[in-house]
């Protein structure tokens, strides 16, 4: 329900047609949300048929014309609903990269930390482009600031790591040498 949340609060903000909400959500919502502009256009209708969103037609100048799509009541009461439901929620974090982890071991350690240097190289150039985003008003910089927040503990960890490895037994490190 949180795409949901997502949409019904955009919308809340504004009327938007799809291209907007999926430009606002591409340039400040990718690090929280992952929301392609295919199952936004669904989940808008399928909100739409909920009787939580309505659409009106637009048309500048010879442009197609643009559905816009805008909150209703219904939808108010249940975006105050889910924004509840989500702030009081707690929601473990899934880190793909650990899949990896788990059979660290299987690789030389010289490899390891190559391949660990890597996901460095990412994770600063992640950490640089959330540090240089603008700064907005209200809670959207929160999502920031939390984004920021998570690539510096794991640049920390990550750090941690190869340095344990590049100063121990590789199966030492992980209890199975």
């Amino acid at each position: 329900m949180e795409r949901e949340l997502l949409l019904l609060g955009l919308l809340r903000q504004e009327g938007m047609h799809g291209y907007q909400l999926h430009d606002f959500i591409e340039s400040f919502m990718q690090t929280c949300v992952d929301l392609k502009k295919s199952t936004a256009y669904y989940l808008l209708d399928k909100l739409a048929q909920a009787g939580l969103v309505d659409q009106t037609e637009e048309r500048e100048g010879n442009r197609p014309v643009r559905r816009v799509y805008h909150l209703t009541p219904a939808g108010e009461a249940m975006y105050q609903q889910l924004l509840r439901e989500n702030l009081s929620g707690y929601q473990p974090a899934r880190f793909a990269g650990n899949v990896g982890l788990t059979f660290l071991d299987d690789l030389p350690a010289g490899e390891a930390i190559y391949h660990l240097q890597q996901r460095r190289t990412q994770l600063a150039a992640a950490l640089s482009q959330a540090q240089q985003a603008p700064r907005h008003k209200g809670s959207l910089q929160l999502i920031i600031e939390h984004q920021i927040m998570h690539l510096q503990a794991e640049l920390t960890w990550l750090d941690s790591l190869v340095s344990r490895l590049e100063t121990s037994d590789h199966g030492a490190l992980t209890g199975s040498g």
